[in-house]
């Protein structure tokens, strides 16, 4: 069994766990690095959103008024969304875990901030812990470094990592290398990073910051898929 990423640009990613579609935080409209992709493409039976800053649900309503798909996020995001007429929304918050077709999720905390676009409060940033019979992942949304992480290899065995590592408005690269140890994570995929000025990163650096490390850093490239 193995997991199938698409790497959307940002931290947009679709991720093929359990038989279902799984689309993390869909931004493509805006993104000058996902400029050859479409939103229209995007495809999803689940859609999570880790917090409400437009570069994580630009594209949302879209895919799920298109798809159907269902929303897993946090209480305020979820209410968002069901407000403009989505249905099967689940609202988590932080330890709460949901059992779905394709497995389980936990929603954990992110050190972060969150407000939609039009100001509306949204609630605490997050991040997810996906237990699936593909392989356990976790998604770290645009958390810093926290001690915190040390606490989600007693839930699960996380052998994959999705992790910020452009810096300024999240960890970098540097911190995202230690994080990977508290989560004893063996392969890291990068997000969050060249998509502005602000998070543009030296891809060698960023290497070399792993070089000490169990994790292996991936950067994948936009619109490229891999199997994990």
């Amino acid at each position: 069994m193995a997991l199938q990423i698409t790497y959307f640009g940002h931290s947009c990613f679709g991720v093929v766990a359990g038989g279902r579609r799984l689309l993390f935080d869909p931004f493509v409209s805006g993104n000058p690095k996902a400029a050859h992709l479409r939103a229209e493409d995007l495809q999803a039976d689940y859609v999570l959103i880790s917090h409400a800053h437009g570069d994580h649900l630009a594209d949302a309503l879209q895919v799920l008024q298109r798809t159907g798909a269902k929303l897993i996020s946090n209480f305020e995001i979820a209410s968002y969304y069901e407000a403009k007429g989505i249905s099967g929304v689940e609202k988590l918050n932080f330890g709460g875990r949901i059992a779905t077709s394709f497995g389980h999720v936990r929603m954990l905390h992110a050190q972060h901030s969150s407000q939609f676009p039009d100001g509306t409060y949204g609630g605490n940033p997050g991040a997810f812990l996906v237990e699936s019979s593909d392989g356990n992942f976790y998604f770290a949304g645009d958390t810093a470094l926290t001690l915190d992480l040390q606490l989600i290899p007693r839930y699960a065995t996380v052998k994959l990592a999705f992790l910020p590592i452009g810096g300024y408005f999240t960890m970098d690269y540097n911190d995202a290398a230690i994080a990977a140890e508290f989560l004893q994570s063996e392969i890291v995929i990068g997000m969050h990073y060249d998509s502005f000025p602000p998070i543009t990163i030296d891809h060698d650096a960023a290497q070399k910051a792993f070089a000490d490390s169990q994790a292996k850093l991936i950067l994948m490239p936009v619109g490229g898929t891999l199997t994990v």
